[in-house]
C-alpha cells in the first residue's frame, strides 16, 4: 500500500491547485516530498499541513513573502508579525474603501471631484433658473478653484453661498449672460459692471471673508487661469467681469489682475 497522496490529491483535499501547490515549492513555502519507488512524489501529513497553514496566510492576505518567516518563528514573533499584517490589511481595506466611495461618486457625475457643498451649490444655481451653459462653467471654475487655491476654497464656497442668498445679486448675474446678445459697444455693458461693483461696495460679504481674498490675492496666476476659463464662449461676460473688478480695485478692494 503507497503511503501518501499525489499531488493533485493534495491540492484538491487543501483547497487550491496544482499550480498553486507547484508554486509554493518554487517559493520555497513547502518542501516538495520525495518520489517513491514508482517515481511519484506522494504528500503526507506533514506536508499537508503545511499546505493548510500557507493557504490559510494568504487567504488572510500575509504576502506570500511573508508566510515561509512567519511559519518558522516563535509564538511571540509570530503574534508580532500577525499584528503587523493586520495593521496593513486594515490599512489596504481602508484604501479600498476610499476607492470604492470615489467609483460611487462617479456614477453620481459631480461629487468624483466636487464636495457636497459645492454640489449643493451648483444644484441651487440650476434650481434659481441660471441656463446649462452658466451652470456647466462655474462646475469647472469649482473645480479648478479647488486644485490650484484650497487654501481658498472654503472661503470661495461661503461667498457664493452669499451671492445665491442675495436675490439682487442673482439678478445682476443674470442680466450678465443676457449681455452675451449685446453689441461690444452696448452702454449697458458700462452701466451692469457699475451697478455690480456698487452691489458689492454695498454688501462686502459678497466679496469673501479676508482670509479667503488673501488667499486669492497671493495666487494671481491661479486666478488667471480660473477667471479666463471660457473667456472664449463668453466674450461680454468676460468683459462685464473685467469692467467690474477695474471698478472694485479703484476702491480699494484686493483683486488680482487678469
Amino acid at each position: 500500500m503507497m503511503n501518501g497522496v499525489t499531488i493533485g490529491q493534495a491540492a484538491a483535499f487543501v483547497g487550491v491547485t496544482v499550480k498553486t501547490v507547484r508554486h509554493y515549492h518554487k517559493l520555497g513555502l513547502v518542501e516538495e516530498p520525495e518520489r517513491d519507488s514508482s517515481g511519484y512524489r506522494r504528500y503526507g501529513s506533514d506536508e499537508l499541513l503545511r499546505l493548510v497553514q500557507v493557504r490559510t496566510l494568504a487567504t488572510a492576505g500575509v504576502p506570500l513573502a511573508e508566510i515561509g518567516p512567519l511559519l518558522d518563528a516563535d509564538a511571540e514573533q509570530f503574534t508580532t508579525a500577525l499584528a503587523d499584517v493586520e495593521r496593513q490589511l486594515t490599512a489596504r481595506i481602508e484604501e479600498l474603501t476610499a476607492r470604492r466611495d470615489t467609483l460611487h461618486r462617479l456614477a453620481d457625475g459631480d461629487r468624483a471631484l466636487l464636495p457636497d457643498r459645492a454640489v449643493a451649490l451648483l444644484e441651487r444655481m440650476s434650481g434659481l433658473g441660471f441656463i446649462p451653459d452658466y451652470v456647466s462653467a462655474q462646475r469647472e471654475a469649482l473645480v479648478l478653484a479647488r486644485v490650484l487655491v484650497p487654501e481658498g476654497y472654503d472661503g470661495f464656497l461661503a461667498q457664493l453661498e452669499h451671492w445665491l442668498d442675495d436675490p439682487e445679486y442673482v439678478d445682476l448675474t443674470r442680466r450678465g449672460r443676457e449681455a452675451e446678445s449685446w453689441d461690444p459697444d452696448d452702454p449697458r455693458i458700462e452701466e451692469l459692471a457699475t451697478a455690480m461693483a456698487d452691489h458689492y461696495l454695498a454688501h462686502r460679504t459678497l466679496l469673501g471673508n479676508p482670509t479667503s481674498l488673501r488667499a486669492w490675492a497671493n495666487a494671481s496666476a491661479q486666478y488667471r487661469l480660473i477667471n479666463n476659463h471660457r473667456r472664449d464662449q463668453a466674450p461680454m461676460a468676460a468683459r462685464l467681469t473685467t469692467l467690474t473688478e477695474a471698478k472694485l480695485r479703484a476702491a480699494g478692494v484686493p483683486i488680482p489682475r487678469q
